[in-house]
């Protein structure tokens, strides 16, 4: 994939790097990006050696929101831009509902479309000078891509209501008391806390993280019998795709030391 790709794709042992890759636009979302985004996620499903996904921005930005010049262009050819973003909306639903975690890593802006990108992702890493917020209404929108379902349950009924009725941008250090990012650290060291964070998940991989991903998607806002129904089904069905048993057996069975048959 070349550098001019929008978007660009690196292996990182376990960990798939995702990299927006429209910086002269702060990696606003138009159909390109928007495309290759959902093919890597058909593929890092596929494959058995991509255990996390993080997906990130090149230049200044995370990602500033949907592409107002596309928006204007789909307008001008007489279609309403509302048909993009429900190519936008099934992506980013797509991610959430993965069964291989995703983190998403911060920096610059994550506004609109950026925020709702990371409202979909499991895990959020930032760098403390990234300013967050909705932003839809500074420009007469309103959302379209998941924030006005996902964020008051990432940050809570009130701020969410701020944000999304105001247009306000915060820093990502004012979101540290509701628990919805994970580590907030000076940009220079996002990197690699980022890379730290995606291998904790990845040395959980199994087909019980997977499992516990999948019902965890499933379950969210539906009544608590019926999720405690799914609950239950689920340790059924991974009970047997994991082998617990056999990882049972060897927990408790003690450790045999050249000592011990000597």
């Amino acid at each position: 994939m070349t550098d001019t790709a929008p978007l660009l794709v690196e292996q990182r042992g376990p960990v798939r790097w995702l990299r927006l890759n429209r910086p002269q636009r702060r990696n606003a979302l138009d159909i390109p990006l928007v495309e290759a985004l959902d093919k890597q996620i058909t593929s890092a499903e596929a494959d058995p050696g991509t255990a996390v996904i993080a997906v990130a921005g090149n230049g200044p930005s995370f990602c500033a929101g949907g592409d107002f010049h596309q928006f204007l262009q789909l307008h001008d050819a007489g279609l309403n831009p509302v048909e993009f973003l429900a190519d936008v909306s099934a992506c980013f639903s797509r991610i959430a509902a993965s069964p291989k975690p995703w983190v998403a890593v911060l920096h610059g802006h994550a506004v609109a479309g950026g925020l709702e990108l990371a409202l979909a992702c499991d895990v959020v890493v930032a760098a403390d000078t990234t300013l967050i917020g909705d932003g839809h209404l500074q420009r007469r929108l309103v959302p379209a891509g998941g924030s006005s379902v996902r964020l008051p349950g990432a940050v809570g009924r009130g701020l969410s209501r701020w944000l999304l009725l105001t247009g306000e941008l915060l820093p990502a250090t004012a979101f540290a008391h509701t628990g919805w990012i994970h580590a907030v650290v000076p940009e220079s060291d996002l990197d690699a806390t980022a890379t730290r964070i995606c291998h904790q998940l990845a040395d959980r991989n199994s087909p019980a993280q997977q499992h516990l991903k999948t019902l965890l998607h499933r379950i969210e806002g539906i009544a608590p019998e019926h999720a405690l129904r799914e609950e239950l089904a689920t340790f059924a069905d991974n009970w047997q795709a994991s082998s617990v048993a056999d990882a049972l057996r060897a927990f408790l069975t003690p450790h045999t030391t050249k000592a011990d048959t000597t």
